[in-house]
Formats: structure tokens, C-alpha cells, sequence
């Protein structure tokens, strides 16, 4: 239902994906995409036109999925730990050149893709660009490319590597067989996922406690300069900053405890 600030003022542009029944980041592609229409009211849409643009919900979603596009970064380590190749961002855009992979848009001047189109890759088609790039080296990796064919962290991997014995050659790789090899222990995985788990709320707590104690100085600075015993107001976006890290850390606390 159109209220009178809406048809007065128009909508912006988080209330018009709420309006339509979509994500931020599916409208934003959807915009770049020219599925709905450029807002007609100093940078918003009014309310006669976001009404029409509801209409669109369906045909977004088909579009670009429910799953939010990745980074060229994201991307190639998606491709690693399904193909078991120490796949690179500069393979990502390789694949794009080659029209394997279609850039779906940008964002913060980035490019981004869909997860559905990586997924749909041809194993042997990324295979190749690898092979490529690498020449000789293809069936070795060094620790950052064993840690994204396995998806664990570099340090993790360093020591199951010493605990296991693998040998690395003179330029620090290893063989790629070991790793794969390292990747098809059901067990290990698993402690090596609760591993990670533990970390993961480590940092998740950390990061919670940091930044409400950010906040909480942020709203004394705040008083202090309401009350004129602090000349300058406290920066403005730190208050977003903060409540954005605290609902990630507080997320990833409550997906792991649960």
C-alpha cells in the first residue's frame, strides 16, 4: 500500500528490492541489466513506477539465481576445490575471454559471477587454462595452491604436510597427487572442518567484542559532544561499520552453535 511519503518523495532504492520481493544484490543486477526501469524521481522511483517493477520479481530471479554472485577471487577458489586444480583469478578471466564464463556485472568495480555458471564450467575447458598457464608445472602446487585445492587455510596444510611427510621440491611445491590424495581422507577433512569450525568462532568472538567496544566508545563520543565537552562529533560511519561487523561476527556465532 503507497504511503503519502512514498508518492511524495519517492522510493529508494533498498525499499524498492523490499517492494519487489528481491535481494539488493539481485536488483542491482537487475538494474545493470536493464530489467527495470531507472528511477524517475531525483534518484528513486515513484510509487506509481516501483508498483510496476513488482511485476518483475519472477523474471529476476530466473536471471541470476538466489545465490549471490562472487568475485573473480571467490570464484577461482570455487573452481579449485571442485576440480582439485589450483585454479587463479587470472584463469577466471582467461575463461571469460574464452567465453566459457560469462561476467554478469560489477560490483564496486568488480567484476562478478554467477555460482550457477561456475558450477556449469567444463571441468576440462578450466583444465586446459590451468595446463596453460602453469606448462611443466601442472602437476605441482605450491602451499597456496595445495590450501585452495583443499579448501583449508595455508597454515593448516603446512602442518598436516609435516605431519604426513610430504616432500616439497626445491621451488616449495608439491606434488599434486599428494594433495588430492590428502583431499580423499574423509577423516582428516572432518577434523580438519571442525578445526576450522573453532577457528572460526575465535575470530567470530573476537571481532564481536572489538567492535562493541567501538561502539560503545563511539556513543560516549557522542554524548561528550551533545553534552559540549568534545568539540568534533565522532565519526558517523563508524556506527555502520561497527553494526555491520557485529552482525556478521553474531551470525557466524549463531550458525556455529546451532
Amino acid at each position: 500500500m503507497r504511503t503519502e511519503t512514498e508518492s511524495r518523495t519517492g522510493i529508494g532504492f533498498r525499499q524498492l528490492a523490499s517492494h519487489i520481493g528481491v535481494a539488493d544484490w539481485q536488483l542491482r543486477l537487475a538494474r545493470e541489466h536493464g530489467l527495470i526501469p531507472e528511477p524517475d524521481l531525483n534518484g528513486k522511483w515513484t510509487a506509481e513506477l516501483a508498483g510496476r517493477c513488482r511485476s518483475r520479481a519472477s523474471q529476476i530471479v530466473a536471471a541470476f539465481g538466489d545465490e549471490p554472485p562472487v568475485g573473480a577471487g571467490r570464484a577461482a577458489a570455487r573452481l579449485a576445490l571442485r576440480l582439485r586444480l589450483d585454479v587463479e583469478k587470472a584463469d577466471v578471466e582467461v575463461l571469460v575471454a574464452r567465453g566459457d564464463l560469462t561476467l554478469v556485472g560489477h560490483y564496486q568495480r568488480n567484476p562478478i559471477y554467477l555460482l550457477r555458471d561456475l558450477d556449469a564450467l567444463d571441468a576440462g575447458g578450466v583444465a586446459e587454462v590451468v595446463a596453460a598457464r602453469k606448462g611443466p608445472l601442472l602437476d605441482r602446487v605450491d602451499v597456496r595452491g595445495a590450501a585452495l585445492v583443499l579448501g583449508w587455510s595455508k597454515g593448516i596444510f603446512a602442518r598436516v604436510a609435516a605431519e604426513r611427510g610430504l616432500v616439497a621440491d626445491q621451488l616449495g611445491r608439491y606434488a599434486l597427487a599428494d594433495v588430492r590424495a590428502l583431499a580423499d581422507d574423509a577423516d582428516l577433512n572432518a577434523r580438519v572442518r571442525a578445526e576450522q569450525g573453532e577457528q572460526a568462532l575465535v575470530r567470530a568472538r573476537r571481532n564481536e567484542k572489538r567492535h562493541e567496544d567501538a561502539l560503545r566508545n563511539w556513543m560516549l563520543r557522542c554524548t561528550a559532544y551533545l553534552d559540549g565537552t568534545a568539540e568534533d562529533p565522532p565519526d558517523a560511519l563508524a556506527v555502520s561499520r561497527s553494526l555491520k561487523a557485529i552482525t556478521a561476527a553474531r551470525s557466524t556465532l549463531a550458525s556455529r552453535t546451532t
